[in-house]
């Protein structure tokens, strides 16, 4: 159930271009995303990235990985049983597959079988109680019995609590670093423990990549963006477990959250989250009831660039000053900048993503941009 078959399979020369665009500076998943669109390969916008961040006004020489990086990392990640999977290909979460942002390569190690099986995320306090442990353990098993499988974030707390109770039914631990950068270090056991079983691991960065902070709201979003939705254990204010929830109600995921006393500031925001309209949860039956219906409806494709608006050749200096005056630090849609410039749709694309590819410009959730 919830599974969805290969419709692509990519030639190791596709790959090895892709993982070099991926690679390269000023590139994140929906540049990616544009850049394909323009260009129409990955090979093609390799060769076209220092003439676009030129235009977009670049100060330095755009880093574009080399294909000795790109070969080395794909020798180095298959010597550790690490699969880079493009978007579409068997074992990439068919519901991550369906983020405007979801990453063109992510790398997978342990079952591919899991990834395509329904899952639920369960995160929570890294500073859990000994009740929120327990019922977060309780949900994990109750969950995996009824054939889900549990994602979270490998971290202290209420991660680690759902991950070990859901190992022989199927857990997904995914990664803010390299998959040879476990954070926290001391949970490199449970994560050997997860990939003996039916589990799995992914994550989106390169071999050697130490987790910095804001790579954890990174990985949040690809632990919900692969959920049906997202359960939040205990959580206090302000904490990274009510980003996971915020970016899961933005993806259209449902959220969930265990009522906790008043009393405990660990329950602060999950009570907070409740009010906010949250699903309240005391067991395992109040989340399989909420998703059932979720599962029998298709899952929505990423919206894409209109195919009957192609990027344009090379934008006028005019119309390239005129929206650039028009951004500031505060985010604004595409259509807005259409809207307002009165210049055409393929020329507003094709100047975002010069100035994105110039490190001058910041996307956003939703479709907004803003200058960086």
């Amino acid at each position: 159930m919830d599974a969805i078959t290969t419709t692509i399979e990519l030639a190791e020369a596709e790959r090895l271009d892709r993982l070099r665009l991926i690679r390269s500076d000023n590139v994140g998943p929906r540049t990616f995303r544009s850049l394909l669109d323009h260009c129409g390969s990955a090979q093609a916008a390799i060769a076209q990235l220092p003439e676009l961040a030129r235009r977009g006004g670049a100060g330095r020489t755009l880093r574009i990985c080399s294909k000795d990086e790109a070969h080395a990392e794909l020798t180095a990640s298959r010597k550790l049983g690490i699969r880079l999977l493009a978007l579409g290909e068997n074992g990439y979460p068919s519901r991550l597959a369906t983020l405007d942002d979801a990453p063109p390569l992510l790398a997978v190690r342990g079952a591919d079988e899991t990834l395509m099986r329904p899952i639920i995320a369960i995160v929570g306090s890294r500073n859990a109680s000994a009740a929120g442990l327990k019922f977060a353990g309780q949900l994990a098993h109750e969950l995996g019995e009824a054939g889900f499988v549990i994602i979270s974030g490998l971290a202290r707390g209420i991660d680690q609590a759902a991950h070990r109770r859901s190992i022989a039914s199927g857990t997904i631990a995914v990664l803010a670093g390299g998959h040879d950068r476990i954070y926290p270090p001391e949970h490199e056991d449970l994560l050997t423990s997860i990939l003996a079983g039916e589990g799995a691991a992914i994550s989106e960065m390169p071999l050697g990549h130490e987790p910095r902070a804001r790579d954890f709201p990174r990985r949040n979003r690809l632990i919900s963006g692969a959920a049906l939705g997202v359960v939040v254990v205990e959580a206090a204010h302000r904490s990274g477990s009510l980003i996971t929830a915020r970016m899961a109600g933005e993806q259209g995921r449902e959220v969930f959250a265990v009522p906790g006393s008043p009393l405990d500031p660990r329950a602060a925001g999950t009570n907070d989250l409740i009010k906010q309209g949250a699903m309240l949860v005391t067991g395992a039956p109040d989340i399989i009831d909420a998703v059932a219906p979720i599962m029998a409806r298709p899952k929505s494709l990423p919206l894409r660039e209109d195919d009957d608006e192609p990027f344009a050749p090379d934008p006028e200096n005019h119309d390239r000053d005129q929206i650039v005056s028009l951004l500031g630090p505060t985010p604004v849609s595409l259509d807005d900048l259409i809207r307002i410039s009165g210049i055409a749709p393929a020329v507003v694309r094709t100047v975002l993503l010069e100035l994105e590819l110039a490190g001058k410009l910041e996307r956003h959730r939703g479709g907004l941009a803003s200058l960086s």
